[in-house]
């Protein structure tokens, strides 16, 4: 059986909404792929992140920005005899989101990002100090294709 693609948009958003983490994949100068896991949020096609301001992701970032962020969930094994190891699958929804890393340094949106971000894992509302808004970087990916396969379910 192969995985059914997603075509509609209100899937891929319902599927992201499952996720608690997203992985960021990214290519440095050497042509290497660099994969990371991420805290995330996500609201209206855009996909919002943060980090510290130095690191490796961040110099592979600022030189190439185009990334693609990869969500998955639903996992459940199955299979159709417990006798016969190839008979076993993995059933999962997930999405790949293609795009470019937009840094973002104004303090408004900067505020904005960490709510939406803060959204994701909690009803609380914050208020952030200006020693923790400088230590912060906070960027998002517009993004500009999604993909999405379903496998094992119906839809």
């Amino acid at each position: 059986m192969r995985a059914k693609p997603v075509l509609l948009q209100r899937d891929i958003d319902e599927i992201i909404s499952k996720c608690n983490v997203c992985y960021v994949g990214m290519v440095d100068d050497s042509g290497l792929p660099y994969v990371l896991p991420f805290n995330f949020g996500y609201k209206d096609g855009i996909i919002f992140l943060h980090s510290s301001h130095k690191g490796l992701k961040i110099d592979i970032l600022k030189q190439h920005p185009e990334v693609c962020v990869v969500f998955s969930a639903d996992h459940m094994l199955r299979s159709q005899s417990e006798q016969v190891a190839c008979s076993y699958s993995m059933h999962y929804r997930s999405v790949q989101a293609f795009g470019n890393i937009e840094f973002v340094d104004e303090r408004e949106e900067k505020i904005g990002i960490l709510n939406i971000l803060m959204a994701n894992y909690t009803d609380k509302e914050f208020t952030y100090n200006e020693p923790s808004l400088r230590e912060v970087c906070t960027f998002k990916v517009k993004v500009k294709r999604f993909s999405g396969k379903i496998f094992g379910y119906v839809k």
